[in-house]
């Protein structure tokens, strides 16, 4: 009877801790498709702003952004059996924004970047385990630029941009009940648009990115959000060097 107790009651458990990951997953799914729908919403709306602009004579820009993005070392250390250390891997980011001229050389621009890399990590979870995650980062960013006129085909600019930075991790352990996170994301930016006609440019840029808190917790490490396990955050600063092209599209 006891056996017979046990294993009925074993089966109860195991079937309560499914029903779990299943309910979390979906309230991640859902999560997932609210984020995508608010983002999108917000690509229609300013494009719809962008072609009003356009049709009433105003500059505006499409950019097309192509780039390397360097290593990052993240550590955080909070106790001998909170801790993390590893490497966000560098790789190819692309991206696309529309930027409004709001005068010769001023201009604030919308864009979206996304980037898939490798994070091999060392951390402490019912002892000292490693792994190599496969990220998606994905940022929605607004910001403004600065122009600086020279007169000739040259044209250097500086800017900076805000926005949201979402991570998400491909291959998470099944138990896991956060794997993609949503945080605040910041860009500082330096370049300059090489002007090969009057409305294609060669973009060349450098940037700082980051995302604010978003490497540890239970996001990475499976910890599935019960507290234990690794629980504090690092943030992300990762250099890119690249460029891309530019365009000028309606009455300039």
């Amino acid at each position: 009877m006891h056996d017979l107790a046990d294993r009925l009651s074993e089966k109860a458990s195991n079937q309560l801790n499914n029903n779990r990951i299943q309910t979390q997953k979906s309230i991640h799914m859902t999560k997932n498709t609210i984020q995508m729908k608010n983002i999108l919403l917000a690509i229609i709306i300013v494009c719809g702003i962008a072609g009003m602009a356009s049709a009433q004579g105003q500059g505006i820009r499409l950019n097309l952004y192509s780039a390397y993005v360097f290593d990052d070392n993240v550590d955080s250390y909070y106790s001998t059996t909170s801790y993390f250390n590893g490497t966000i891997n560098g790789g190819y980011q692309w991206g696309a924004g529309l930027e409004y001229m709001v005068r010769e050389t001023k201009g604030i621009e919308i864009k979206y970047l996304r980037r898939d890399c490798t994070a091999p990590m060392t951390y402490y979870q019912d002892g000292v385990k490693n792994k190599t995650f496969d990220l998606a980062l994905n940022y929605v960013l607004l910001g403004g630029t600065n122009y600086f006129k020279t007169g000739g085909k040259v044209e250097p600019y500086a800017g900076m941009a805000l926005g949201v930075g979402i991570a998400t991790v491909k291959n998470a352990d099944p138990s896991n009940d956060l794997n993609n996170v949503t945080k605040f994301a910041w860009d500082l930016k330096l370049g300059t648009n090489i002007w090969a006609s009057d409305r294609v440019g060669i973009k060349l840029q450098a940037d700082l990115q980051s995302m604010v808190q978003s490497v540890g917790g239970g996001f990475y490490f499976g910890t599935g959000g019960s507290g234990a396990g690794v629980t504090t955050y690092s943030t992300m600063y990762q250099w890119v060097l690249g460029g891309g092209l530019t365009f000028k599209l309606g009455q300039q």
